[in-house]
């Protein structure tokens, strides 16, 4: 009689267990599609995994954007120690991510070195030192790798974790594809900025933002000096050479949680939530200041170009409308056009 009721409440806890993790499962899921935020979501995939698997040291390679074909590192670690002077990067089309994709599974290191053979990308991995490698595949191929360093209690990862793991995996790489969707979406595909109605969408919710907690937000309007005249004696292919490289110039001078967007032809504007115009201002100049250092190479030639800029803090006496405070950055801009440009 205890023999059965010992296998009865075996039985029991196993299924108590069973529905505890299919709950998780189903919190984690939620949690992972509730954003289209790249950067929020890489966080979240890490933090998830960390605390499911009661790790302290974890990776997450991605793509960094829409048109690399390569996952990275990049900023998407914690724990790891990185030699910053290694190219930490995999080729999303490599015999490490095939062989992944045809094996949908965890792999430990030992187990990846002993069934690939001369996969150059497991080089990076031997230097990382990751005790489990997490293929995210969606549609038969990997969009990207969770590297898991030990758990903090020493103990080895037994196998219904590693299947837990890619469950996870499955939601990770799901969401990651949504947010790969929505980017595209809203992006110029040239200059990799955001289009009109994802800036203009985002300037109204911060104007109600700033309206109910006074939280300042500007914006910066900015050109591209006699542009077609660049075009005129240079051709169009060079003219969008650097209108990709000032776009480049505009991201890199930013924050993650400012939006550049392409206004039209070489027109941007940037929107700054929780910046006051003097310090818009600022980053106005900054931005002034590295396209007017930058050399654009057009075969032998070396060009220069400029742009001039104009900046509007959101005031809710003047701005009734976004279009308000757009025509008043824009006036701004001209000014900075008719008084000598740059």
């Amino acid at each position: 009689m205890n023999e059965n009721q010992d296998l009865a409440n075996e039985v029991l806890h196993a299924y108590e267990k069973k529905i505890f993790d299919l709950k998780q499962l189903l919190e984690i899921s939620k949690s992972l599609s509730s954003t289209l935020d790249y950067n929020i979501l890489m966080d979240s995939i890490l933090f998830t995994c960390m605390g499911q698997m009661q790790v302290l040291k974890i990776g997450l390679f991605t793509k960094k954007a829409i048109d690399h074909d390569y996952f990275s590192l990049h900023r998407n670690y914690k724990g790891f120690e990185i030699d910053h002077t290694i190219d930490c990067t995999i080729p999303e089309k490599s015999a490490l991510t095939a062989f992944l994709a045809d094996h949908h599974r965890c792999f430990t290191m030992p187990e990846l070195l002993n069934k690939t053979e001369k996969v150059a990308e497991l080089k990076l991995f031997t230097i990382l030192e990751p005790t489990l490698i997490v293929p995210l595949i969606i549609k038969g191929a990997v969009n990207g790798i969770i590297i898991l360093g030990d758990r903090i209690d020493g103990v080895a990862f037994k196998e219904e974790e590693k299947d837990y793991l890619m469950d996870i995996s499955t939601f990770a790489s799901i969401a990651i594809q949504n947010a790969f969707l929505f980017e595209m979406t809203t992006t110029d595909m040239m200059t990799k900025l955001k289009l009109r109605h994802f800036f203009f969408a985002n300037l109204i919710e911060h104007q109600e933002i700033s309206l109910s907690k006074g939280i300042p937000v500007s914006v910066i309007m900015l050109d591209i000096d006699h542009f077609k005249k660049l075009n005129d004696t240079y051709g169009h292919t060079f003219g969008d050479i650097v209108l990709k490289q000032i776009s480049a110039i505009v991201r890199n001078s930013i924050r993650r949680i400012d939006i550049a967007a392409r206004y039209g032809g070489e027109e941007f504007i940037i929107l700054l939530p929780g910046v006051e115009a003097a310090e818009a201002m600022e980053v106005a100049e900054r931005i002034r200041k590295a396209i007017e250092a930058t050399i654009f190479k057009n075969g032998e030639v070396d060009v220069t170009s400029t742009i001039s800029l104009g900046v509007a803090q959101f005031d809710k006496n003047r701005d009734l409308t976004s279009e308000d405070l757009i025509k008043r950055a824009d006036k701004a801009l001209y000014v900075s056009k008719e008084t000598g440009r740059n």
